[in-house]
């Protein structure tokens, strides 16, 4: 870390050693991977197709995200969670479905998932430009074998350096132990890293709380909320050179003299 004067301002560059990424919508696509799935549970099964796809998905992830945290909380197993999810929905949608149409559609999703998945446009190129210049860990929410298939699968794995789970942890993000982990498995302090997620309170809160530099991976342009000043946005992962511009902070005299005016006015 060094600073730097411009215009008699003082700015700290951050050079980092270590990059920290989300997995799941940062480096794997899983929300396009799931809604093909979900695509084809929904025109497949009729007690869906009267249901709009858009309040069908909306109400999926909903019941999703309820489910998930009794998957990192050890309450449910992967395949009972995705079975209830299944229950919950056709029953939403007023079917009077027994426990083979559950598991029958339950497994239809899965194959579709697994058929569906993909990396983010320009990861595998971004870990590419990352590691010549720092180390690379993943900091996911989740079970550990569906993210080591993830990674397997999208050609992750010869870039990755250290692999935080929750699951394999015992703590999810926003909890600054997993981050903590991941940073005593590299033997680097929070000051030499930075962490890339498209969660906001996953991963840029609790890259925050853990005192890491993040990088928040933002493709739908959302609003960030209130208070949050001067955490960096990156909308793509390409070019990659441009993202490495924002994980290296290597901005130009000139450019940091507009974001210096920019904060100032």
């Amino acid at each position: 870390m060094m600073r730097r004067f411009y215009n008699g301002h003082v700015r700290t560059r951050h050079t980092p050693t270590v990059v920290l990424l989300d997995l799941d919508d940062t480096l794997f696509d899983h929300e396009q991977s799931a809604r093909e799935a979900l695509r084809h549970v929904h025109d497949a099964n009729a007690a869906f197709t009267a249901w709009p796809f858009d309040a069908f998905e909306a109400t999926h992830a909903k019941v999703l995200e309820e489910l998930h945290l009794d998957v990192l909380a050890g309450r449910r197993t992967v395949d009972q969670a995705r079975e209830e999810r299944f229950r919950r929905l056709l029953a939403e949608a007023g079917a009077s479905a027994g426990e083979g149409v559950v598991q029958r559609t339950a497994v239809s999703y899965r194959q579709a998932y697994q058929a569906a998945r993909r990396p983010v446009s320009g990861a595998v190129e971004l870990l590419a430009a990352i590691k010549p210049r720092a180390r690379i860990g993943i900091v996911s929410n989740n079970i550990l074998e569906e993210q080591q298939g993830k990674i397997a699968l999208c050609g992750f794995e010869s870039y990755i350096d250290v692999l935080a789970v929750s699951e394999a942890v015992g703590a999810a993000k926003p909890d600054p132990a997993i981050f903590e982990y991941a940073l005593r498995e590299l033997s680097v302090p929070a000051s030499e890293a930075v962490m890339i997620g498209d969660s906001w309170i996953a991963d840029i809160a609790g890259a925050l709380a853990a005192g890491i530099r993040p990088i928040w991976f933002n493709r739908s342009n959302r609003p960030a909320p209130a208070g949050t000043p001067g955490v960096s946005q990156i909308a793509s992962l390409t070019p990659a050179a441009a993202v490495l511009d924002v994980i290296f902070d290597t901005n130009t005299p000139s450019d940091i003299e507009a974001d210096v005016r920019c904060a100032s006015a």
